[in-house]
């Protein structure tokens, strides 16, 4: 295996910028996984690393070597597809052992890499067989056999479950983690599936408009993110947002008045604001509790109820809010219907504060 360094990516199609400048390192054997939403630049990528589009301007360095200018089979880089991409008349066997065919490796070698990449996935079984004759399941595992046999320095990943149903995605998920800490694998994987992400993903990068945004391990990301769109875009259901102006700000706590006239604290360094600024505080819906109507903070009517099993999701109509809507995750077994009013609050340092700008300010100092 190898690292992979990007240095001022730029990918450019006409007159549209679709990467503009990106810098990433993936270590020696890790997983870093792109996330953003559709048109971000995931996908395209992934295809430049691979050498399937031209790179506008930038550099890729693999194992220290700069590839920007091989074609893709002088890389040292596998790339699977969301489509898979099997062979329909080929076995999985011969489908597997393809690539090594054409780089012209002697049959025991080729025979000795597909056995053993079977036995990995345990799919031996199924070597004689067609895709035709597997499950959307089995023709994963052959697409990720037929990447394992090609030892590759790094293995690039779009999208590899999402043709998977909700219960075999899960399991598969599982596996893929397995694999890698097995093979030690340098992979960059995208997805927009959060859990898989926040799951799979050593580091999560999140991507916008071809930019990245914010860096880092997913919780992390998570708990702090840079801006209100990483916060915004991280999470299901997504981060409560209300607009709001500051009343007090310090370096330990910032005091925000909402749009009802109810004062909402912060745990938040506000050096930077003043009394009078705009902001936007961003609370996650696991965040908020039930509360005597002495020391809530945020009051509403309940508009919507959803009861998802292991949790219940109360939708209350706030001034300032988002959408005029907050949600709160509240016990699963509660009882509250629509048209109930509620009195919710929130932990000092789960109140997030984001200005006119949308930049998070930072946690507060310690007193």
């Amino acid at each position: 295996m190898a690292d992979l360094v990007l240095r001022g990516v730029t990918k450019a199609f006409g007159a549209a910028t679709v990467l503009d400048g990106v810098d990433l390192a993936v270590a020696d054997g890790e997983l870093v996984v792109l996330v953003g939403p559709s048109g971000c630049g995931k996908s395209t990528l992934l295809r430049l690393v691979a050498g399937l589009d031209e790179l506008t301007r930038g550099e890729i360095l693999i194992g220290g070597r700069r590839v920007e200018a091989l074609p893709p089979q002088e890389r040292g880089v596998a790339m699977m597809f969301q489509s898979y991409a099997l062979y329909p008349h080929m076995s999985v066997r011969d489908s597997m052992a393809f690539g090594l065919s054409v780089a012209r490796y002697d049959r025991a070698a080729i025979r000795a890499r597909v056995e053993q990449a079977a036995r990995l996935l345990q799919i031996a079984p199924l070597l004689g067989r067609k895709p035709g004759e597997l499950s959307g399941g089995q023709r994963q595992r052959v697409a990720l056999g037929r990447a394992i046999v090609r030892d590759p320095a790094v293995f690039l990943l779009d999208e590899p479950l999402s043709n998977l149903d909700a219960a075999l995605r899960a399991r598969t998920r599982l596996e893929l983690a397995r694999l890698h800490r097995t093979l030690n694998a340098t992979t960059l994987y995208v997805t927009h599936d959060q859990l898989e992400a926040m799951t799979l993903a050593e580091r999560l990068v999140v991507l916008r408009e071809g930019r990245i945004e914010q860096v880092g391990a997913p919780l992390e990301v998570y708990r702090r993110p840079r801006n209100a769109f990483v916060a915004g875009f991280l999470g299901s259901p997504t981060m409560n947002f209300i607009g709001a102006r500051v009343a007090v700000a310090g370096p330990c706590e910032v005091a925000c008045l909402l749009p009802d006239g109810v004062r909402l604290r912060a745990g938040a360094n506000g050096a930077a604001l003043r009394a009078g600024d705009p902001v936007t505080l961003g609370i996650r819906p696991e965040h908020l509790r039930l509360a005597d109507d002495a020391d809530a903070r945020i009051r509403g009517p309940v508009a919507v109820v959803e009861r998802s099993g292991d949790a219940c999701y109360a939708y209350l109509e706030v001034a300032g809010a988002r959408d005029g809507l907050l949600v709160a995750r509240l016990d699963p077994d509660s009882r509250i219907r629509p048209g109930d009013r509620l009195s919710l609050a929130a932990p000092l340092g789960a109140v997030h504060v984001f200005d006119a700008d949308g930049v998070a300010c930072p946690p507060a100092e310690a007193a």
